[in-house]
């Protein structure tokens, strides 16, 4: 279970796109695809792509569900802990500002090692 680096924006930019690059891996599919596809249900619901709302509905509409992560230790379950204990888990996890792509063994996949943020909920493909 470790931090590993990914980036699958064209451009390798690293800010602004977190939602994008996480949901690009989780699905995988290419970061222009997701970007699209974001996008357009942004649109359809008249707002931006970043809002949780948008991408989270994308992600629904994929069959992925939402799962809030119990808050017996608030400010001490990290983003490291929560894949260690969930290695089967290939999806999406959630912090208050940021989003990250999780799966294959419990590793977290970031352009940086965000393994010390605090996540407070995950997205799992359920079909």
């Amino acid at each position: 279970m470790s931090y590993i680096n990914f980036n699958p924006n064209p451009d390798r930019k690293l800010v602004g796109d977190c939602v994008i690059r996480a949901i690009s891996k989780a699905m995988n599919q290419s970061w222009d695809d997701t970007y699209i596809g974001v996008m357009l249900q942004g649109y359809a619901m008249h707002d931006m792509p970043s809002s949780n709302d948008v991408w989270g509905r994308y992600l629904f509409e994929h069959g992925f569900r939402r799962y809030i992560i119990p808050d017996t230790c608030p400010d001490c379950y990290t983003v490291r802990q929560f894949c260690a204990d969930n290695p089967q888990l290939t999806g999406i996890l959630a912090t208050g500002t940021h989003v990250i792509a999780v799966g294959e063994g419990g590793n977290y996949f970031d352009t940086w090692d965000s393994g010390d943020e605090v996540p407070i909920y995950y997205w799992r493909r359920e079909d």
